[in-house]
């Protein structure tokens, strides 16, 4: 295996490089000529700062670098913790040539990378990713944003980053249930964008939960292929990038009817996608495979007791809404997915009642 993996989001003059490789925080990559001005600012929390900041400090030789360590937690993905951000901005007396770095898991990237659109009308920021679900899905793109009390991700920004750089050792130090919710969102990639790889995952799945390095690798790198080329294709989500939403709708609402950080991320993916496909009406196999897969993943495949009409109100704000209408990823085959309003409704009424089902 090559000591780096590099691939590019073509993005014209906002291109930028995802780096994926060990030991890249120890110093086997060069960070400081990602940031351009004399300062900046790390945004990190409580757990993955005592394991990483030091090692990421030592690797920015020359500059000025100040910090905010914000509390762990979907529940915190908040306006008041981007504000922190942003008072520590003030406080460094940053100006506009300050890159902010964002060293953690999903959270942590998003309140950063919104942050930093916001001060001054948009400084400079890299992603440093340290859980698998940052890594292969939300640290690449852009969307930033924190959320608010009745919707997921209703506040913030498209600011796409200078660098995302992977480490995997940082793998090394991630619970397993935060593994495994990484995991749905590679599953996803597979299940909309190629079969051929939803077929390796199959393969390789009790590989990836006992964290073996070379299958980890190759998973982080494709999933990022497949996101990087919807990005390049459709930056701000006005076509095809919505196919990566697949199980969002429905995991966004259990997310929000359970209440923020009860359920993972990619639990509640996981769950959604299940839901998603049924809704799809996927051939049975195909159904089944995906399922199956979810389980191999130790991953839930039922939604939580949340009850259909809290589920569908919480619906009402998905970002997939146009004229008052809901629309879906549903998938077509393993490895084919579209964006639609075209579905029956009492199928989807039959699909909310699986968390009536579950309530019971």
């Amino acid at each position: 295996m090559p000591k780096e993996r590099t691939i590019t989001v073509e993005l014209g003059d906002r291109s930028y490089r995802i780096v994926i490789g060990s030991g890249l925080l120890g110093g086997q990559f060069e960070l400081a000529p990602y940031v351009h001005g004399p300062d900046c600012l790390i945004v990190s929390n409580e757990t993955v700062a005592p394991l990483y900041l030091a090692a990421l400090k030592q690797n920015l030789p020359g500059r000025d670098v100040s910090e905010v360590i914000l509390p762990d937690g979907e529940s915190f993905k908040t306006l008041a913790s981007a504000a922190s951000v942003i008072d520590g901005l003030v406080r460094a007396h940053a100006n506009r040539d300050t890159t902010v770095i964002a060293l953690g898991g999903g959270v942590v990237g998003d309140i950063a990378g919104f942050a930093a659109a916001c001060y001054m009308r948009g400084v400079a920021f890299i992603q440093v990713p340290t859980t698998l679900l940052a890594q292969v899905d939300s640290s690449v793109g852009g969307k930033t944003g924190v959320n608010h009390a009745d919707g997921k991700n209703l506040i913030g920004a498209f600011h796409q980053p200078q660098l995302v750089l992977i480490d995997t050792d940082t793998l090394q130090t991630l619970p397993a249930r935060e593994l495994r919710a990484g995991l749905a969102e590679v599953i996803k990639h597979g299940a909309i964008a190629d079969a051929d790889y939803f077929s390796w995952l199959e393969t390789n799945m009790a590989g990836l939960l006992r964290g073996d390095f070379e299958l980890l690798a190759a998973a982080i790198q494709r999933s990022c292929e497949i996101k990087a080329a919807v990005v390049a294709e459709d930056e701000r989500e006005r076509g095809m990038r919505a196919l990566l939403n697949f199980g969002h709708t429905f995991g966004h609402a259990i997310e929000n009817s359970l209440g923020y950080g009860e359920w993972l991320h990619g639990e509640a993916v996981a769950a959604g996608m299940v839901m998603a496909a049924a809704l799809s009406q996927l051939e049975d196999a195909q159904f089944e495979r995906l399922k199956v897969l979810l389980a191999a993943a130790s991953l839930p495949i039922a939604p939580p007791l949340v009850g259909s009409g809290r589920m569908a109100a919480a619906m009402k704000l998905d970002k997939k809404v146009q004229s008052k209408v809901l629309r879906f990823v549903l998938l077509k085959r393993i490895g084919e997915a579209c964006v639609t309003a075209d579905y029956p409704a009492a199928i989807l009424e039959e699909v909310l009642a699986m968390a009536d089902a579950a309530a019971s």
